[in-house]
Formats: structure tokens, C-alpha cells, sequence
């Protein structure tokens, strides 16, 4: 696929710009409670904008019913892109879209070529509507139960889009500890994540797969469900395993079961979370952040380093143990370069937390693994925090330069390592110089 550049360029700086002009509205005196300094406001504008879920304010108490639907309305257009909501727009007042806007959509929403791009941003809109319109009634019907029905209303439709877009943003200060044990939420609010976690072009596919106007499912797409649904697994078995007598010690069979569902779900990609995970062990904090790593899928609202990367790095490893230089899966052939990438975007990624954690541990001084934990929630987009003590993620505690570090991650992970480092090292040209091949034993 062709990279392009300064496409690319615009879509991060748009994001800066939509970051820098939420803080600036979270810091009018209407939008908070109290004082609330720059750096706080830019690092709750980000991880909105980024659909993260990091807070170093508490967001039901330090914000006002504004600074909510401030927080909201960030989340709605950073889960989707900002330059294709203003491209959705021009559509919408029937205004042509030239080719360098379509470029521009086209790397926002990884779509795999320019034929029919408008059209599927419609589809899109469409999808998002009704998919939230589902999720909001719901949540709605079961909040009601607990408060008055406006509220519940409120409730419903906060935490729908902040589920769909991978926000992880919650108008209690307990998130969703309160609902451990509740099917409705625990059912309702994974899907949703799940739903805006696969991918607008692998939700489409499996619409048009039902209507039978598709005849085969993609290899994309078949490894995009593949990967999702093994990684769910693998957390449930990973959060039961190593909590069972531990963090899940006191909790009934069937919260035990619901509660390693719901953070396997979010492990991936949101950051709603039903239990406390400072108690969780050391174990599973560690291995918890390569599910946060993967992150989600592309084109779809989830940061990380995507399924799709993760499943051919293991491919190509698979068939280069085997000897084997053809990599295949599903009847279909993967190319070398299409493994190669997803090499250096694992790599790239793994260095750029690395490194982050180890500047933060050495200028905060906190715990090295807590420390991780939330730089990879971060990179990923996750949300997912040990906490300060209290309602705040653990990102509180750091210094402003600490939270400068994560507010890069997360900007980071939401624009995507692959093009995030294009821009800082640029694109290679290719040279028509061929060498002869050298000999490395390995």
C-alpha cells in the first residue's frame, strides 16, 4: 500500500488540533469544578480525543454537565477521525470532495483503496447511529432502575459512545465496579467495544457476507475475528487462572466468570473496568500488557498495534521455524513485505513504551511494573490503570512532564506507530542501486 506522507501529517496534526482546542474548553470556568491546570485539562483532552480513558480528574465530580458533553463530543469525533467527520460533513451539504481529501480518508480510515470511498463513509455513519442508538437504549432501560429516567437517559447515551469509540470514560467515579455482577451491563458494554473495536471495513463485510451480497469473507476480516476472539479467550483464561484464589477470591462463581470477561474485553482495547486492578497480581499486570499492546484492529476505533500485525508476526515466526519462506493462511499467501512490517511495527512500538517507562521510572520513581502497566494502557489506548489510591488512574501521580510522556503515547497510539514514525524519520526512497546479497549466520 502507498504511504502517504503528508496525508498522514495532517491527520496527526488535525488530532493535535482537536486536543489543543478541547483543553481550551475544558478550561473555561463553566466546564469544571475547582481548579484545573493546563497540563491536566490537555491530558483529558487527549485521552478523549484518543479514546483512551486515563483520567487525573475524577469526571463525574471534577467537570460540570458541560465539561461532559465537552468530553463526549471529543470522544465521538476522535473514535472516528476528525478529518473524516469534516469530510462526512462536506458529503452531507453535497459538496465535492477532491483528491487530496480523499487521500486523506482513505489513511484515516485504512480503507484499502479510493473506489467507492464516500459511499463507504456512509455506511459508516450509518452503522455508527445504529449501532450506538442500540447500545444507548439498553443501558438507558437499565440505568432507569437505579435513577430518574433523564438521567438514565444521560447515562445511557455517555456511556454507549464511550463504548463504541473504545473511551472507557465513565460519569461514575467507581466506573463500573458497581455493575460486576449485572448481565445487562456486562453483556452491553463489551459488544460495544467489540463491535467498535473490529473495524468499520470488517463490520461492513459481515453485513454484506449476511445479506449474501458478499459470496467470501476476506483473509483481512478472517483474521481480524480470528485474533479478536482468541485474545478475549486467552484473558478470561489468564484473569481466572492467576485470580481465582486471589483478586476473584470472595466473588460468586458467576461474577467471577463476568467480571474476567468484561476486563479481557476491555484488556484490548477500552478501559471500563469492574474490579480493582491494584489488587491484581504481578503476574497478570505483566502479562496483561501484551493483550494492551495488540490493542484493537484497524480502521475501526481502537489504538495498539493491531490484531492484524500481531497475527502475521506470528505467521511469519511460525513458518520460519518450519523452514518454510511461504507464508500462508486461510488458502491464502501473505507477502514477505506485508510480514516484514509488522515486524518493525511490533518492534518500533515495543521500544517506544520501553523507553517511556523507563525515563518515567526514573523521574517519578514509582514502581517499574505499575509503571508499565500504564504506559502501555496508554500506547494502546487501553484506559485500563493500577490508580493512584483513589478514582484516578495512576497517571496522577506522575509530574507534568510524566504526563506530557503519556499524552505522546497516547497520541501516538491512536494515530498509529507505523505512521507515526514515518513522520519522524520520513519515507525511504527507493534506490535503483541493487547490492549483491551478504551472508549473516544467524
Amino acid at each position: 500500500m502507498t504511504i502517504h506522507t503528508q496525508e498522514i501529517k495532517i491527520i496527526l496534526y488535525s488530532f493535535i488540533g482537536l486536543i489543543l482546542f478541547g483543553a481550551f474548553l475544558l478550561l473555561m470556568p463553566f466546564a469544571h469544578n475547582g481548579d484545573l491546570r493546563f497540563i491536566d485539562a490537555l491530558f483529558t483532552s487527549t485521552s478523549a480525543v484518543c479514546v483512551t480513558g486515563l483520567i487525573v480528574k475524577d469526571t463525574p465530580v471534577d467537570f460540570t454537565p458541560f465539561g461532559h458533553v465537552v468530553i463526549l463530543t471529543l470522544i465521538q469525533i476522535g473514535g472516528l477521525g476528525y478529518m473524516t467527520a469534516v469530510t462526512f460533513m462536506a458529503v452531507m451539504r453535497k459538496q465535492k470532495i477532491n483528491h487530496r481529501d480523499r487521500l486523506i480518508l482513505k489513511e484515516s480510515l485504512n480503507h484499502p483503496g479510493m473506489d467507492g470511498l464516500v459511499h463507504f463513509i456512509k455506511i459508516v455513519f450509518a452503522s455508527i447511529i445504529i449501532i450506538e442508538a442500540i447500545g444507548m437504549v439498553l443501558l438507558t432501560l437499565r440505568f432507569w432502575l437505579d435513577m430518574p429516567f433523564g438521567k438514565a437517559a444521560w447515562y445511557g447515551i455517555f456511556h454507549a459512545i464511550s463504548a463504541f469509540n473504545n473511551a472507557g470514560f465513565s460519569l461514575f467515579s467507581d466506573n463500573m465496579m458497581r455493575y460486576r455482577g449485572d448481565f445487562v451491563i456486562n453483556l452491553t458494554i463489551p459488544v460495544l467495544i467489540i463491535l467498535g473495536g473490529l473495524g468499520y471495513i470488517v463490520l461492513l463485510e459481515i453485513y454484506n457476507y449476511r445479506r449474501e451480497r458478499l459470496f467470501r469473507i476476506s483473509t483481512h476480516t478472517k483474521i481480524v475475528l480470528s485474533m479478536s476472539a482468541l485474545l478475549i479467550i486467552i484473558g478470561m483464561a489468564l484473569l481466572l487462572s492467576l485470580e481465582w484464589h486471589h483478586a476473584f477470591k470472595s466473588m460468586p462463581l458467576t461474577e467471577k466468570l463476568l467480571a474476567a470477561w468484561f476486563a479481557s474485553v476491555n484488556y484490548r482495547t477500552a478501559g471500563f473496568n469492574s474490579i480493582d486492578f491494584s489488587t491484581l497480581t504481578d503476574a497478570n499486570l505483566f502479562f496483561s500488557t501484551f493483550l494492551m499492546m495488540t490493542g484493537g484492529s484497524p480502521g475501526g476505533t481502537a489504538g495498539g498495534i493491531k490484531t492484524t500485525a500481531v497475527a502475521l508476526a506470528l505467521i511469519g515466526v511460525w513458518y520460519t521455524l518450519r523452514g518454510n519462506t511461504h507464508a500462508h493462511i486461510f488458502r491464502r499467501s501473505i507477502s514477505p513485505y506485508q510480514i516484514n512490517k509488522a515486524y518493525a511495527v511490533i518492534f518500533v512500538a515495543s521500544i517506544y513504551v520501553v523507553l517511556s517507562t523507563i525515563i518515567l521510572s526514573e523521574v517519578d520513581r514509582l514502581p517499574f511494573l505499575r509503571i508499565l502497566f500504564e504506559t502501555t494502557s496508554a500506547f494502546g489506548t487501553v484506559g485500563l490503570s493500577t490508580g493512584d489510591g483513589g478514582v484516578l488512574s495512576y497517571s496522577a501521580l506522575f509530574s507534568d512532564w510524566g504526563k506530557l510522556n503519556i499524552i505522546v503515547l497516547m497520541l501516538m497510539g491512536r494515530v498509529g506507530v507505523f505512521a507515526f514514525t514515518i513522520i519522524i524519520v520520513g519515507k525511504a526512497v527507493e534506490s535503483r542501486i541493487k547490492y549483491a546479497e551478504g551472508k549473516v549466520i544467524i
